[in-house]
């Protein structure tokens, strides 16, 4: 891509595993962007499927690339951002798409906040066939409504600074689904978060995805950081959990998505 120095180069790490019927067009989502300093970086986690031939057709394009047997989701994403040089980091999930212009507005909003650590949007939901399947319920969140378990993070949508995530990463490997709420709990402790209202991403719900079939282990993954974070084992939290397997978790999931704008956090 074409590059401008008075710009900030943005990374963007796309993790993957069997993902194959999805990745390309997440991979073109990245590549067609109308920012002229991206990098891009795909860690692939040694997929059996078409994965690796769709990511070759596309390895000019790639600052690097690597198709092996990982630690998993987090692990890949630790990986990716070992490589990264931008000063603006994100990561888009090799099933979610990016809209046109959404590295060029978030930078845009970071250039012009130096006291925002991190800024995210609006996501719409889509199936597997990428048709409407809702929208995510995205607002303005803080450290401490965090840590009530009040999250509204699309995650397709976040971008942050580098020199915050060297100041609080890596990904915890230990949190197998909430990692990336661990992430945003330390960056907002650290820094402020800051939500727009612009459609950045399509965040795709579909039956073999993780936010799906291991939905179940979100709450104790968050309880985790609510616990590191001084909170005791009554809390918002705890009775958000409580709340959220009495009302839907035996729903199948495209009845969950009417919820989702007021329970779902991933």
């Amino acid at each position: 891509m074409n590059t401008s120095s008075n710009l900030p180069r943005v990374s963007i790490i796309t993790p993957s595993f069997n993902q194959g019927q999805f990745l390309e067009a997440s991979i073109l989502s990245v590549l067609e962007q109308d920012y002229p300093d991206l990098e891009y970086i795909i860690v692939d986690g040694g997929s059996r499927d078409a994965s690796v031939e769709i990511i070759r057709k596309y390895q000019d394009r790639l600052a690097w690339w690597v198709s092996e047997k990982d630690k998993g989701h987090a692990d890949a994403l630790n990986k990716g951002f070992s490589h990264a040089t931008g000063e603006i980091l994100a990561w888009l999930n090799s099933d979610d798409i990016y809209f046109p212009n959404a590295v060029s507005e978030a930078v845009s909003i970071l250039t012009s906040r130096p006291d925002v650590g991190m800024v995210y949007g609006d996501a719409d939901l889509i199936d597997d066939a990428g048709a409407p399947a809702g929208q995510f319920g995205a607002k303005q969140t803080s450290y401490r409504q965090m840590l009530r378990g009040s999250v509204h993070i699309p995650q397709a949508t976040t971008f942050f600074r580098a020199d915050v995530w060297r100041q609080v990463g890596p990904l915890d490997l230990s949190l197998f689904f909430s990692f990336d709420y661990d992430l945003w709990v330390k960056i907002a402790k650290a820094s402020q978060v800051l939500y727009v209202p612009k459609r950045w991403a399509k965040f795709r719900i579909h039956s073999s995805g993780k936010t799906i079939v291991n939905d179940d282990r979100c709450y104790p993954d968050m309880l985790r950081v609510l616990e590191r974070e001084g909170g005791g084992w009554l809390s918002w939290l705890r009775l958000r959990m409580i709340a959220r397997k009495a009302l839907y978790s035996w729903m199948p999931w495209k009845f969950r998505l009417r919820l989702r704008k007021m329970l779902t956090f991933k």
